[in-house]
């Protein structure tokens, strides 16, 4: 008896250990899309107006259950919590899908980054198009630069060292020492640096830019992708894969491809700030 007890308790934990591995929370509807979304595309407004535009379409309604940073994001997706989920992409959005719990992941847009500086602009690069010949023009003048430590900056400052032919070493070059990347601008200032970010928190007031200025901009070299991925119905019973793949489509949709090309424009220009991503768009 003693032993038929161990064998019924350990089927039992067996059981709800597996169900731990599963969402078992169904969609209060199965006409709503959960939603995580990175923070730019809520700020801006972006994410709201393609919203209103696929429940429209569609007559899904599309929910953002959490908006902020990547890690955030990844962990609602790996609770279970959202259906759908569009990022930068990275290693983030890698791991989420060589660990099964995403599927179907594709880049439908892009933000640019661009280079910040003084605004007397020591290394003459105001106006500039061309991010490498920009920061080839620094180090020629051996102006200050910050080694911003921000994932997307950090990658793409790489390349465009590499694209420039210069190997970025010496006291012009300055450490981040910034308490948090959201006052990278000011660090910045103070130091009298040249420094990469995103255009969206630059130009829309997220990082302070008082006494720094966008100086180079409109490089497509300078250009980060946003994926969208859905959750993976086989590891998650209850999810709603079919909104979530209505949603997906809908982002990589020539209507939405196009309408990325004038939001911004019209709303926090002057410029855009994203850009379509289908061959046929600019």
């Amino acid at each position: 008896m003693k032993r038929a007890s161990h064998i019924w308790l350990g089927l039992l934990l067996q059981l709800l250990l597996t169900g731990c591995d599963r969402n078992t929370a169904a969609p209060a509807d199965p006409r709503v899309v959960r939603c995580a979304v990175i923070g730019g595309m809520t700020m801006t407004g972006l994410w709201p107006e393609i919203a209103r535009r696929f429940e429209a379409a569609t007559g899904y309604k599309a929910t953002v259950v959490v908006t902020g940073p990547r890690p955030e994001l990844d962990r609602a997706m790996r609770e279970g919590k959202v259906d759908l989920l569009t990022m930068h992409s990275g290693d983030i959005t890698t791991d989420l899908v060589a660990d099964g719990i995403c599927v179907n992941m594709r880049p439908w847009t892009r933000n640019e980054l661009c280079i910040v500086g003084p605004l007397d602009d020591p290394a003459g690069v105001r106006g500039m198009t061309n991010g490498a010949a920009a920061l080839r023009k620094i180090a020629s003048a051996r102006a200050r630069f910050l080694d911003f430590q921000g994932i997307g900056s950090r990658e793409l400052v790489h390349n465009l060292w590499r694209l420039a032919d210069v190997e970025p070493k010496g006291d012009w070059i300055v450490r981040d020492d910034a308490v948090t990347k959201w006052n990278i601008l000011q660090f910045a200032r103070s130091n009298h640096a040249y420094v990469v970010v995103g255009y969206i928190p630059a130009r829309t007031g997220k990082m302070p830019a008082d006494g720094m200025e966008i100086l180079v901009k409109g490089d497509p070299v300078m250009r980060r992708p946003y994926i969208v991925m859905e959750a993976n119905p086989q590891r998650f019973s209850t999810v709603n894969h079919a909104g979530a793949k209505a949603l997906s489509d809908f982002l990589l949709s020539p209507a939405t491809q196009n309408f990325l090309l004038e939001f911004g424009t019209r709303t926090n220009g002057p410029g855009r700030l994203f850009f379509p991503v289908t061959p046929a768009q600019p």
